[in-house]
């Protein structure tokens, strides 16, 4: 389906706002971005398409830091992306799309709680 930049990202506000607010309280400085599509360095296995992705730290503890380490006072967040294109060729009408969304936004906030592929087909996502 088609749809316009605008409108997706007032389907993807909409979808975050509908997440479970537990998981929203316990993520940390996570920010949520569209793009249209992936770009070419990010390479994914031939005949499917990353509809989201998810770069950061995550929750987990980072250990112990180096001698000489010093936090600074500003950290970027962790981003979730959701590709606009892709997203929207898996979806016939708004409200497939505005599943698609959802279900990839709980995808992505899974890997920053450190779930990773496996555990989430196992749980069905």
């Amino acid at each position: 389906m088609q749809i316009s930049r605008r409108r997706f990202e007032q389907l993807a506000a909409e979808a975050l706002d509908a997440i479970p607010r537990p998981m929203l309280d316990a993520s940390e400085n996570v920010a949520v971005i569209v793009e249209d599509r992936p770009g070419p360095d990010l390479v994914v296995a031939p005949g499917t398409q990353l509809l989201g992705l998810y770069q950061g730290n995550g929750t987990k503890p980072a250990g112990i830091m180096p001698r000489g380490w010093a936090p600074t006072p500003i950290s970027l967040p962790d981003r979730i992306t959701l590709f606009r294109e892709p997203l929207a060729e898996r979806a016939h009408d708004e409200d497939e799309l505005r599943e698609q969304i959802r279900a990839t936004l709980v995808h992505e906030f899974a890997h920053h709680f450190g779930i990773d592929d496996a555990r989430l087909d196992e749980l069905g996502w």
